[in-house]
């Protein structure tokens, strides 16, 4: 039976003094090379052993991102365990669901807040591997603290290496409806993630090591987990982390990665960023000035952290033409992926040099494409599938036919082989006209707007679709009577081109942001439209009646 082979131990043995993990602590940043976080790894490694656990068995792991999450993971691996990462803000109602469902045997905590009401569902019997305490976070009791594994146990010297069949980690879905599914994912599908980059190299990952990585985005993610973390195991470099939401911008600009993967929600935020100290208008016209153009745009890079950056990857969530025109504008090109867990986030990639507006990309190597003639669902297939959902053969056979993932998205090909997204299954809903409304198609032409941030079309039930929005920091500097014009302005212009029954009737202005902490956001930012739903239904037909089309919450 073929191994896999974890590149880890190459870069550990040949580059022991190269540096690897990278922690910020105010102005200063601490450096583990690859061979101090073998070392280490070795120690937690021989931690987990002492538990006795049975061989395979599941160890969770809670943290934000930082230097023990990427070392706590490599120890997993080396004790011949498999990975149950958790997202960091779960309530402890929530963690104790993934922990029974993930049959979790052990649990490293981190980097967590509120740990203090967490822990009071977690079983206490369950072992818990704390790590050091970082300012601003709970300290963790009851628990074998990091410090004192590297005093008390010697580094194992033994370590697993996996066959490729052997399960590498189960990743619960964000949930953006119902239970969370334990996505199972074997080394093989890691192993073939690889051609991504040999074959195509989106990311313009340097094959030699010559890589800094900034990771914020969580880690249990998959996504951040391939592109930043499996990525430096595979071709080396260094990963730097930030230290909170106030450093963020200091510690990107410090790192100045090579690679840096975000969400179009953090694009859309740098973007707003710069828009409140420079107008549009304004940055349009330097811009069109070819004396100054080149320079302002090498100070805007430089501002955002992102001067030194090869390859600006955007994935997770609809990514509007607007925001790649804009990042192209100012020398930042946007490669824009598609993916999701259940295939290691590997389906297409659109370059930024392919002028296909409104497209995900061709089939990455090793996929094939299809769409379902009768539901217009987008299948694909290619080796880095899941195995199942673990203990759920039932939604196992729902999601994967003869070796087809059905992606829950609907779409088309052109005769290109270009992939549009045309909406989600589950969010298209029906109206008391009984027609059938496609959220995404309708929403794209709001993106385009620099006063609107966030934006969510509902009216299951109601005689006409209406938009919930949230402005940006650009649409709440504007005067309420300017924006007004503005925003009935641009709900004409869309409704023009609609048909009757999909014209909107209403744009609500809401008072709060959606977010992770009110639970209208998953951690990967993406709206959670059954909870914004659920948040507004009882407004939705007095909104609807309202003879303004403009309302504020």
């Amino acid at each position: 039976m073929e191994q896999f082979d974890f590149m880890f131990y190459e870069w550990e043995k040949n580059f022991p003094n190269q540096p690897f993990l990278n922690q910020p602590f105010g102005d200063t940043w601490e450096t583990y090379t690859w061979g101090e976080s073998g070392e280490m790894a070795r120690k937690i490694a021989s931690a987990l052993k002492s538990f006795n656990l049975p061989k395979g068995a599941h160890i969770g792991l809670i943290s934000k991102n930082c230097r023990e999450w990427v070392i706590a993971d490599i120890a997993i691996v080396m004790a011949g365990y498999v990975s149950v990462p958790f997202f960091a803000n779960l309530t402890g109602e929530q963690l104790q669901e993934v922990i029974e469902l993930g049959d979790v045997k052990a649990l490293f905590v981190g980097k967590v807040e509120d740990w203090e009401n967490t822990k009071q569902s977690v079983n206490e019997n369950l072992p818990v591997i704390s790590f050091p305490n970082y300012k601003g976070h709970s300290i963790i009791d009851k628990a074998l603290k990091w410090k004192d594994i590297m005093n008390d146990f010697e580094p194992l010297q033994k370590v697993h290496r996996p066959f490729m069949n052997d399960i590498w980690s189960i990743i619960f879905t964000s949930g953006t409806t119902g239970i969370p599914k334990g996505v199972v994912i074997n080394y093989k599908a890691i192993e073939e993630s690889k051609w991504s980059v040999l074959e195509l190299n989106p990311t313009k990952t340097d094959l030699y090591g010559d890589n800094r990585y900034f990771s914020y985005l969580p880690l249990n993610h998959i996504a951040e987990r391939l592109v930043v973390e499996y990525n430096c195991f595979r071709f080396g470099g260094a990963i730097y982390f930030t230290e909170s939401i106030g450093t963020f911008s200091q510690n990107l600009i410090d790192t100045k990665p090579t690679i840096f993967f975000a969400v179009p929600r953090i694009l859309t935020k740098f973007q707003q960023g710069i828009l409140t100290t420079m107008s549009q208008a304004h940055l349009d016209t330097v811009l069109s000035n070819p004396e100054q153009s080149e320079f302002i745009k090498k100070k805007l890079r430089a501002a955002l952290g992102l001067d030194e950056t090869r390859a600006l990857i955007s994935g997770a969530a609809p990514l509007s033409e607007s925001l790649k025109e804009w990042y192209t504008s100012i020398g930042l090109p946007i490669t824009n992926g598609y993916g999701m867990t259940e295939n290691c986030a590997i389906t297409t990639i659109l370059f930024p040099e392919e002028k296909k507006p409104g497209s995900v990309g061709k089939a990455q190597p090793r996929v094939k494409i299809k769409i379902d003639s009768e539901t217009g669902e987008i299948l694909m297939r290619g080796p880095f599938l899941m195995s199942g959902y673990y203990k759920r053969q039932d939604l196992t056979d729902e999601s994967i036919s003869e070796g087809w993932l059905r992606t829950g998205d609907q779409g088309l090909l052109d005769d290109e082989g270009y992939l549009f997204i045309t909406g989600r299954i589950k969010d298209t809903f029906k109206t008391a006209k009984g027609k059938f409304i496609v959220p995404a198609k309708k929403e794209a032409p709001f993106t385009k707007s620099e006063v609107l941030e966030q934006i969510c079309l509902v009216g299951l039930g109601c005689p006409q679709p209406m938009l919930l929005v949230n402005l940006s920091d650009v649409g709440k500097s504007k005067e309420k009577k300017i924006l007004e014009n503005e925003l009935i302005h641009l709900l004409k212009n869309v409704n023009s081109d609609l048909s009757n029954y999909q014209k909107i009737s209403t744009l609500i202005i809401n008072h709060e942001d959606w977010s992770v902490e009110n639970g209208l956001l998953t951690p990967t930012l993406k709206i959670k439209r059954n909870a914004i739903y659920q948040r507004y239904k009882a407004n939705l037909i007095q909104w609807h009646e309202n003879t303004k089309q403009i309302i504020w919450e």
